[in-house]
Protein backbone atom coordinates (compact mmCIF):
# COMPACT_ATOMS: atom_id res chain seq x y z
CA UNK A 1 0.00 0.00 0.00
CA UNK A 2 1.69 3.75 -0.66
CA UNK A 3 2.20 6.09 1.49
CA UNK A 4 -0.77 8.48 0.48
CA UNK A 5 -3.60 5.59 0.52
CA UNK A 6 -3.00 4.83 4.22
CA UNK A 7 -5.90 6.36 6.47
CA UNK A 8 -5.68 9.33 8.41
CA UNK A 9 -5.40 8.66 12.32
CA UNK A 10 -9.04 8.25 14.09
CA UNK A 11 -8.08 12.06 15.21
CA UNK A 12 -10.55 11.42 18.03
CA UNK A 13 -13.52 10.34 15.73
CA UNK A 14 -16.31 9.44 17.90
CA UNK A 15 -17.88 6.06 18.11
CA UNK A 16 -20.43 6.15 15.38
CA UNK A 17 -18.10 7.64 13.21
CA UNK A 18 -15.73 4.78 13.38
CA UNK A 19 -18.33 2.25 13.37
CA UNK A 20 -19.18 4.09 9.90
CA UNK A 21 -16.29 4.13 8.92
CA UNK A 22 -15.48 0.49 9.67
CA UNK A 23 -19.23 -0.06 7.97
CA UNK A 24 -17.75 1.14 4.83
CA UNK A 25 -14.67 -0.42 4.66
CA UNK A 26 -16.17 -4.52 5.38
CA UNK A 27 -19.70 -3.82 3.24
CA UNK A 28 -18.63 -1.58 1.02
CA UNK A 29 -15.50 -2.76 0.42
CA UNK A 30 -14.00 0.92 -0.55
CA UNK A 31 -10.49 0.98 -1.37
CA UNK A 32 -7.77 2.83 0.51
CA UNK A 33 -7.57 5.86 -1.07
CA UNK A 34 -11.74 6.27 -0.31
CA UNK A 35 -11.42 5.43 2.74
CA UNK A 36 -8.94 8.13 3.65
CA UNK A 37 -11.78 10.35 1.90
CA UNK A 38 -14.39 9.34 4.21
CA UNK A 39 -12.08 10.01 7.17
CA UNK A 40 -10.72 12.86 5.72
CA UNK A 41 -14.63 14.52 5.63
CA UNK A 42 -15.56 13.10 8.74
CA UNK A 43 -12.72 14.80 10.87
CA UNK A 44 -13.20 18.11 9.13
CA UNK A 45 -17.23 17.29 10.20
CA UNK A 46 -16.41 16.78 13.73
CA UNK A 47 -13.96 20.50 13.39
CA UNK A 48 -17.05 22.15 12.76
CA UNK A 49 -18.91 20.04 15.49
CA UNK A 50 -16.55 20.96 18.10
CA UNK A 51 -16.72 24.95 16.96
CA UNK A 52 -20.63 24.66 17.22
CA UNK A 53 -20.41 22.83 20.73
CA UNK A 54 -22.60 20.24 19.70
CA UNK A 55 -22.19 16.12 18.79
CA UNK A 56 -22.19 15.05 15.76
CA UNK A 57 -25.05 13.84 15.77
CA UNK A 58 -26.55 16.36 17.00
CA UNK A 59 -25.70 18.95 14.15
CA UNK A 60 -28.83 20.43 11.99
CA UNK A 61 -29.16 21.43 8.39
CA UNK A 62 -28.72 25.21 9.46
CA UNK A 63 -25.12 24.18 10.44
CA UNK A 64 -24.32 21.80 7.97
CA UNK A 65 -25.06 25.13 5.56
CA UNK A 66 -22.96 27.19 7.74
CA UNK A 67 -19.92 24.64 7.48
CA UNK A 68 -20.49 24.86 3.96
CA UNK A 69 -20.44 28.54 3.48
CA UNK A 70 -17.43 28.90 5.54
CA UNK A 71 -15.62 26.21 3.33
CA UNK A 72 -16.80 28.54 0.43
CA UNK A 73 -15.46 31.42 2.10
CA UNK A 74 -12.59 29.66 2.68
CA UNK A 75 -11.90 29.53 -1.01
CA UNK A 76 -13.23 25.83 -1.48
CA UNK A 77 -14.15 25.08 -4.26
CA UNK A 78 -17.78 24.34 -5.32
CA UNK A 79 -16.75 20.86 -6.90
CA UNK A 80 -14.98 20.02 -3.71
CA UNK A 81 -17.75 21.45 -1.06
CA UNK A 82 -19.98 19.08 -3.16
CA UNK A 83 -17.42 15.89 -2.45
CA UNK A 84 -17.29 16.68 0.78
CA UNK A 85 -21.12 17.15 1.48
CA UNK A 86 -21.42 13.96 -0.28
CA UNK A 87 -19.42 12.26 1.58
CA UNK A 88 -21.14 13.82 5.26
CA UNK A 89 -24.54 13.10 3.57
CA UNK A 90 -23.78 9.16 3.55
CA UNK A 91 -22.86 9.44 7.22
CA UNK A 92 -25.96 10.51 7.93
CA UNK A 93 -27.98 8.36 5.96
CA UNK A 94 -25.99 5.57 8.12
CA UNK A 95 -26.79 7.06 11.41
CA UNK A 96 -30.50 7.18 10.07
CA UNK A 97 -30.66 3.51 9.34
CA UNK A 98 -29.39 2.64 12.73
CA UNK A 99 -31.97 5.01 14.31
CA UNK A 100 -29.29 7.27 15.86
CA UNK A 101 -30.89 10.26 14.15
CA UNK A 102 -34.61 11.13 12.93
CA UNK A 103 -33.69 12.80 9.46
CA UNK A 104 -30.53 12.86 7.50
CA UNK A 105 -29.28 16.96 8.00
CA UNK A 106 -27.51 17.14 4.79
CA UNK A 107 -30.54 15.28 2.83
CA UNK A 108 -31.49 19.13 1.41
CA UNK A 109 -28.00 21.01 1.54
CA UNK A 110 -26.33 21.32 -1.72
CA UNK A 111 -23.25 23.22 -2.80
CA UNK A 112 -22.87 26.62 -3.93
CA UNK A 113 -23.04 26.59 -8.03
CA UNK A 114 -19.79 26.64 -9.71
CA UNK A 115 -19.51 29.16 -12.10
CA UNK A 116 -19.43 28.20 -15.70
CA UNK A 117 -16.27 28.15 -17.46
CA UNK A 118 -16.09 30.38 -20.30
CA UNK A 119 -16.52 28.50 -23.71
CA UNK A 120 -13.41 28.01 -25.64
CA UNK A 121 -12.21 29.79 -28.31
CA UNK A 122 -9.52 29.90 -30.91
CA UNK A 123 -7.50 33.34 -31.96
CA UNK A 124 -8.53 34.47 -34.61
CA UNK A 125 -5.22 33.48 -36.76
CA UNK A 126 -5.18 29.90 -35.69
CA UNK A 127 -8.71 29.68 -36.94
CA UNK A 128 -7.99 31.29 -40.24
CA UNK A 129 -4.78 28.93 -40.51
CA UNK A 130 -6.92 25.92 -39.73
CA UNK A 131 -9.39 26.94 -42.02
CA UNK A 132 -6.89 27.09 -44.92
CA UNK A 133 -4.31 25.08 -44.26
CA UNK A 134 -3.60 22.77 -47.19
CA UNK A 135 -1.55 19.20 -46.75
CA UNK A 136 0.80 18.51 -49.51
CA UNK A 137 0.87 15.10 -49.96
CA UNK A 138 -2.65 14.44 -48.56
CA UNK A 139 -5.55 12.69 -50.09
CA UNK A 140 -7.32 15.35 -52.29
CA UNK A 141 -10.61 13.39 -51.36
CA UNK A 142 -9.93 13.81 -47.91
CA UNK A 143 -8.71 17.48 -47.86
CA UNK A 144 -11.53 18.68 -50.19
CA UNK A 145 -13.74 17.21 -47.55
CA UNK A 146 -12.22 18.18 -44.23
CA UNK A 147 -11.97 21.44 -45.41
CA UNK A 148 -15.57 22.19 -46.44
CA UNK A 149 -16.44 20.72 -42.83
CA UNK A 150 -14.24 22.88 -41.36
CA UNK A 151 -15.40 25.84 -43.29
CA UNK A 152 -18.62 25.16 -42.40
CA UNK A 153 -18.11 24.82 -38.49
CA UNK A 154 -16.29 27.60 -38.23
CA UNK A 155 -17.71 29.92 -41.22
CA UNK A 156 -21.17 29.50 -40.14
CA UNK A 157 -21.42 28.20 -36.76
CA UNK A 158 -22.97 24.74 -36.43
CA UNK A 159 -22.96 21.93 -33.70
CA UNK A 160 -21.15 18.76 -35.29
CA UNK A 161 -24.86 17.12 -34.65
CA UNK A 162 -26.58 20.01 -37.39
CA UNK A 163 -22.97 19.23 -39.72
CA UNK A 164 -23.45 15.92 -39.87
CA UNK A 165 -27.01 15.70 -40.39
CA UNK A 166 -26.43 17.78 -43.54
CA UNK A 167 -28.52 16.58 -46.89
CA UNK A 168 -27.07 17.53 -50.45
CA UNK A 169 -30.18 19.25 -51.20
CA UNK A 170 -33.77 19.66 -49.82
CA UNK A 171 -36.00 16.47 -49.83
CA UNK A 172 -39.52 15.76 -48.15
CA UNK A 173 -37.61 12.80 -46.36
CA UNK A 174 -34.71 15.19 -44.83
CA UNK A 175 -37.67 17.69 -43.43
CA UNK A 176 -40.05 15.18 -42.20
CA UNK A 177 -36.64 13.25 -40.48
CA UNK A 178 -34.92 16.53 -39.41
CA UNK A 179 -32.00 16.54 -41.35
CA UNK A 180 -30.95 20.06 -42.65
CA UNK A 181 -29.49 20.91 -46.50
CA UNK A 182 -27.47 23.41 -48.08
CA UNK A 183 -28.14 25.39 -51.08
CA UNK A 184 -25.60 26.93 -52.66
CA UNK A 185 -27.49 28.54 -55.22
CA UNK A 186 -28.93 30.63 -52.47
CA UNK A 187 -26.06 30.72 -50.55
CA UNK A 188 -28.00 29.09 -47.18
CA UNK A 189 -27.40 26.25 -45.25
CA UNK A 190 -30.49 24.90 -43.55
CA UNK A 191 -30.37 23.00 -40.13
CA UNK A 192 -32.41 21.66 -37.88
CA UNK A 193 -31.39 22.75 -34.08
CA UNK A 194 -31.89 21.47 -30.56
CA UNK A 195 -35.55 20.92 -30.24
CA UNK A 196 -35.98 20.27 -33.94
CA UNK A 197 -36.21 24.31 -34.30
CA UNK A 198 -34.75 24.89 -38.05
CA UNK A 199 -33.28 28.04 -39.14
CA UNK A 200 -31.50 29.17 -41.81
CA UNK A 201 -27.67 30.64 -42.09
CA UNK A 202 -25.66 31.97 -44.52
CA UNK A 203 -22.49 30.66 -46.14
CA UNK A 204 -19.53 33.11 -46.63
CA UNK A 205 -17.70 32.76 -49.78
CA UNK A 206 -14.76 30.68 -48.67
CA UNK A 207 -17.46 27.82 -47.37
CA UNK A 208 -19.39 27.88 -50.79
CA UNK A 209 -16.34 27.48 -52.42
CA UNK A 210 -14.88 24.88 -49.76
CA UNK A 211 -18.60 22.99 -50.70
CA UNK A 212 -18.63 23.12 -53.78
CA UNK A 213 -15.20 21.90 -53.99
CA UNK A 214 -16.37 18.95 -52.04
CA UNK A 215 -19.26 18.24 -54.10
CA UNK A 216 -17.12 18.44 -57.40
CA UNK A 217 -15.16 15.54 -55.43
CA UNK A 218 -17.57 13.80 -53.44
CA UNK A 219 -18.52 10.65 -55.40
CA UNK A 220 -15.54 10.08 -57.26
CA UNK A 221 -14.07 7.16 -55.21
CA UNK A 222 -17.50 5.40 -55.90
CA UNK A 223 -17.32 5.58 -59.53
CA UNK A 224 -20.44 3.23 -60.74
CA UNK A 225 -21.19 1.16 -58.00
CA UNK A 226 -24.24 2.20 -57.22
CA UNK A 227 -25.92 2.01 -53.58
CA UNK A 228 -22.49 2.41 -52.26
CA UNK A 229 -23.01 6.21 -51.83
CA UNK A 230 -25.55 8.07 -49.57
CA UNK A 231 -27.11 9.52 -52.32
CA UNK A 232 -29.00 12.34 -49.18
CA UNK A 233 -25.85 12.53 -46.83
CA UNK A 234 -23.48 15.74 -47.74
CA UNK A 235 -20.45 14.24 -45.94
CA UNK A 236 -19.32 10.69 -46.66
CA UNK A 237 -16.44 8.21 -45.48
CA UNK A 238 -14.82 5.79 -47.52
CA UNK A 239 -17.82 3.49 -47.51
CA UNK A 240 -19.87 5.91 -48.48
CA UNK A 241 -22.08 6.24 -45.77
CA UNK A 242 -22.73 9.97 -43.98
CA UNK A 243 -19.76 10.38 -41.11
CA UNK A 244 -20.54 9.96 -37.61
CA UNK A 245 -19.92 13.38 -35.00
CA UNK A 246 -16.67 11.23 -33.91
CA UNK A 247 -15.26 11.08 -37.03
CA UNK A 248 -15.56 15.17 -37.46
CA UNK A 249 -13.98 15.05 -33.58
CA UNK A 250 -11.01 13.18 -34.52
CA UNK A 251 -10.09 14.55 -38.17
CA UNK A 252 -10.57 17.80 -36.51
CA UNK A 253 -7.94 17.07 -33.60
CA UNK A 254 -5.62 15.50 -36.48
CA UNK A 255 -5.51 18.78 -38.53
CA UNK A 256 -5.17 21.05 -35.94
CA UNK A 257 -2.25 19.18 -35.04
CA UNK A 258 -0.56 19.11 -38.76
CA UNK A 259 -1.89 22.77 -38.89
CA UNK A 260 0.10 23.68 -36.14
CA UNK A 261 -2.45 24.65 -33.43
CA UNK A 262 -1.10 24.16 -29.95
CA UNK A 263 -4.54 23.40 -28.43
CA UNK A 264 -6.56 20.44 -29.77
CA UNK A 265 -9.64 21.59 -31.84
CA UNK A 266 -13.26 20.31 -30.77
CA UNK A 267 -16.11 21.07 -33.20
CA UNK A 268 -17.86 22.98 -30.19
CA UNK A 269 -14.64 24.94 -30.01
CA UNK A 270 -15.02 26.50 -34.08
CA UNK A 271 -18.77 27.27 -33.18
CA UNK A 272 -17.82 29.05 -30.16
CA UNK A 273 -15.25 30.82 -32.32
CA UNK A 274 -17.86 32.05 -35.15
CA UNK A 275 -19.94 33.55 -32.25
CA UNK A 276 -16.90 35.10 -30.75
CA UNK A 277 -15.13 36.74 -33.37
CA UNK A 278 -18.48 37.77 -35.25
CA UNK A 279 -19.20 39.44 -31.53
CA UNK A 280 -15.93 41.25 -31.94
CA UNK A 281 -16.47 42.73 -35.22
CA UNK A 282 -20.21 43.54 -34.95
CA UNK A 283 -21.58 43.69 -31.52
CA UNK A 284 -24.94 42.78 -32.20
CA UNK A 285 -25.84 39.97 -29.84
CA UNK A 286 -29.56 39.85 -31.52
CA UNK A 287 -27.53 38.62 -34.60
CA UNK A 288 -25.49 36.18 -33.18
CA UNK A 289 -28.16 34.61 -31.12
CA UNK A 290 -30.16 34.04 -34.57
CA UNK A 291 -27.36 32.86 -36.48
CA UNK A 292 -26.68 30.44 -33.17
CA UNK A 293 -30.21 29.31 -33.01
CA UNK A 294 -29.98 30.34 -29.09
CA UNK A 295 -33.57 29.99 -27.73
CA UNK A 296 -32.82 32.42 -25.08
CA UNK A 297 -30.55 35.52 -25.53
CA UNK A 298 -29.04 34.63 -22.20
CA UNK A 299 -27.02 31.88 -23.62
CA UNK A 300 -25.67 33.94 -26.24
CA UNK A 301 -24.55 36.53 -23.33
CA UNK A 302 -21.84 34.59 -22.16
CA UNK A 303 -19.38 35.32 -25.77
CA UNK A 304 -19.73 38.90 -24.44
CA UNK A 305 -18.22 38.15 -21.29
CA UNK A 306 -15.44 35.71 -23.90
CA UNK A 307 -15.18 39.49 -26.10
CA UNK A 308 -14.56 41.15 -23.05
CA UNK A 309 -12.24 38.62 -21.65
CA UNK A 310 -10.43 39.37 -24.69
CA UNK A 311 -10.51 42.80 -24.67
CA UNK A 312 -9.24 42.80 -21.05
CA UNK A 313 -6.00 40.87 -22.28
CA UNK A 314 -5.66 43.41 -25.02
CA UNK A 315 -5.35 46.28 -22.58
CA UNK A 316 -3.04 44.17 -20.29
CA UNK A 317 -0.97 43.17 -22.88
CA UNK A 318 -0.88 47.25 -24.61
CA UNK A 319 -2.09 50.03 -22.66
CA UNK A 320 0.96 51.82 -21.01
CA UNK A 321 -1.42 52.06 -17.90
CA UNK A 322 -2.33 48.52 -17.64
CA UNK A 323 0.93 47.14 -16.74
CA UNK A 324 2.87 48.44 -12.99
CA UNK A 325 5.79 49.92 -12.70
CA UNK A 326 8.24 47.63 -11.09
CA UNK A 327 9.96 48.71 -7.78
CA UNK A 328 12.90 50.93 -7.41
Amino acid sequence: MSPEAVPPADGGLPAEALAYLDYVRVQKRLAARTLTLYTLDLQRLCAHAREAQLPLLQLGSGHIRRFAAQMHAGGRSARGIALILSGWRGFYAWAARQGLIAHNPVQDVRAPKAPKPLPKALPVDDAVRLAEHEQPGADPWLEARDAAVVELLYGCGLRVGELVGLDVAASSAAQQQGRGWVDLDAGEAHVFGKGGKRRSVPLGGAAARALAHWLSQRALPFGGSAGRLDDCALFVGRRGARITAQTVWLRLRERSSVAGLTTPVHPHMLRHSFASHLLQSSGDLRAVQELLGHASITTTQVYTRLDFQHLAQVYDQAHPRARKKSGG
